[in-house]
């Protein structure tokens, strides 16, 4: 069987999509880029929109879901989210247009619904979209966890990072330079909210003291232009994780997907 392939097209307020799934078809997570962006990317790995066999959306803001019309009205691509989160989406930004889909599937958050190989369990996460979502994804065995967009990590969530084998989470900034930088006031509060983004110690903390020995590969996501740096995250969360004795690049491997362009693809 073939083996699961990962690759980021896009992570951070820009935009963010994800593509998980095998070398003959496989999902998009999130659909926050241009389709003819992501049409390219997957044509790089040797897919195209026919090998996509639904989108899953973490929640209604802009930079998660701007291509979700285009994907529904011209390709008919099947869309899952929760039944909230779906409403919002016509609400707040398609109305009529978009309203009452057929390619719409409403998801429960805790039960799992399996398409062909692979499995999808949401999860609650805390963010301040009309609901909010995050996905383990399980395929031949292996879990792959994806949490972007949280300002802390409760215990429903907890319990699936925990259990991850490969994990997707966010690092959003650098709580320094979003303290001493230029955005007003409100929003420092609100990105450094329980309902915000987390930063980079609070995902750090949490991965070194969470730490099991099945986790292969972790991917920071969602890193600010403004109040974040590749080299800061991963340099911060390698700080945690090596202060317990847990050895990156031997243990775990690390690595941070780039806001703007794709990340290797990954096969595991």
């Amino acid at each position: 069987m073939d083996k699961l392939r990962f690759q980021s097209f896009g992570s951070g307020s820009s935009g963010n999509c994800y593509y998980i799934g095998n070398s003959d078809y496989g999902f998009l997570i999130d659909a926050g880029i241009g389709i003819r962006t992501v049409k390219k990317y997957l044509k790089n790995i040797g897919l195209n929109f026919e090998n996509i066999l639904g989108v899953f959306i973490t929640h209604d803001h802009l930079d998660h879901i701007r291509a979700i019309g285009s994907l529904e009205r011209k390709l008919n691509l099947p869309v899952f989210s929760t039944q909230k989160i779906l409403r919002a989406i016509d609400e707040n930004y398609y109305r009529e247009k978009h309203a009452n889909s057929p390619t719409r599937n409403i998801i429960e958050k805790n039960e799992t619904i399996c398409i062909r190989d692979f499995s999808f369990t949401a999860f609650h996460v805390s963010h301040d979209a009309t609901d909010n979502v995050g996905y383990t994804i399980e395929y031949q065995k292996k879990k792959f966890t994806f949490a972007t967009d949280l300002g802390c990590i409760g215990t429903e969530a907890s319990s699936h990072l925990k259990e991850a084998d490969y994990l997707v989470l966010e690092a959003n900034y650098d709580e320094q330079m979003l303290k001493n930088g230029s955005y007003p006031e409100h929003l420092k509060r609100r990105i450094s909210s329980s309902t915000g983004h987390l930063s980079n110690d609070q995902t750090g903390l949490f991965l070194s003291e969470n730490f099991n020995n099945k986790i292969k590969n972790i991917f920071l996501c969602h890193l600010s232009k403004e109040n974040n740096s590749r080299e800061l995250a991963l340099n911060t969360v390698c700080n945690y994780l090596e202060n317990k004795n847990i050895s990156v690049g031997v243990d775990v491997k690390l690595d941070a997907l780039e806001r703007l362009v794709p990340s290797n693809l990954y096969e595991f």
